[in-house]
């Protein structure tokens, strides 16, 4: 990637599209898949730079984005958390919902770029926040938002304890799960599903069923 900013790599990397199932917020996307992850494989070693996953709309946040959309009284008024937020996508759809303050965050800072152009082009005010909150408090925030985060075992493990103790505090707690392997299995309270459109260079499969969970405090 040369000597190019975060900003300029996502934007030159990238298409303005939009996905199936949320034809109203368009996101800045790779449409080369393989390539764009090869470039960043290849640079890794020499630049630290991490997947691209900021590049991709996972079938996991594009589910939590439809269901605020379609039930937007979730976040509407309300200050919300987008955790490891990638594209902003997200974020993106609960501003659009009428939130009163969105915070995405992501510990990449390339996600970071990607959230505040995707923000730009649809309008609305998203805050990126560079920072790892798990273990932390959240004081002030409502709703925490995360989509496919529990594709991994420690990750998975790690982030459900903390969001149960958040949500201990009545902060509303929403997973979007496409059958990953991790999800908690008891603890948690069905809100919705949809059937996502996929990739097969990124899945397994053409669609995926994706279930949004309300995260309980006690498992």
């Amino acid at each position: 990637m040369n000597n190019q900013s975060p900003h300029d790599f996502v934007r030159d990397n990238t298409t303005l599209t939009t996905t199936p199932l949320l034809p109203e917020i368009q996101l800045h996307l790779a449409t080369e898949v393989t390539a764009l992850w090869q470039a960043t494989e290849e640079t890794l070693a020499a630049t630290n730079l991490p997947p691209p996953y900021w590049a991709f709309a996972w079938p996991g946040g594009q589910a939590v984005a439809r269901l605020l959309l379609d039930r937007p009284e979730l976040v509407a008024g309300k200050s919300v958390l987008d955790f490891a937020a990638g594209t902003g996508l997200v974020g993106i759809a609960a501003a659009r919902a009428g939130a009163a303050r969105v915070q995405s965050c992501d510990i990449d800072r390339f996600a970071l770029s990607a959230i505040a152009l995707n923000a730009g082009a649809n309008g609305v005010e998203v805050k990126p926040v560079s920072a790892d909150l798990v273990d932390r408090p959240l004081p002030g925030i409502d709703v925490v938002l995360a989509g496919d985060v529990c594709y991994e075992r420690p990750m998975a493990e790690r982030v459900t304890a903390w969001l149960r103790g958040v949500a201990a505090t009545g902060t509303l707690v929403l997973l979007g799960d496409p059958g990953r392997a991790y999800v908690p299995t008891s603890g948690i309270e069905r809100v919705g599903a949809y059937t996502v459109p996929t990739s097969l260079e990124l899945e397994d499969r053409e669609a995926r069923d994706t279930t949004i969970w309300r995260l309980l405090p006690d498992a």
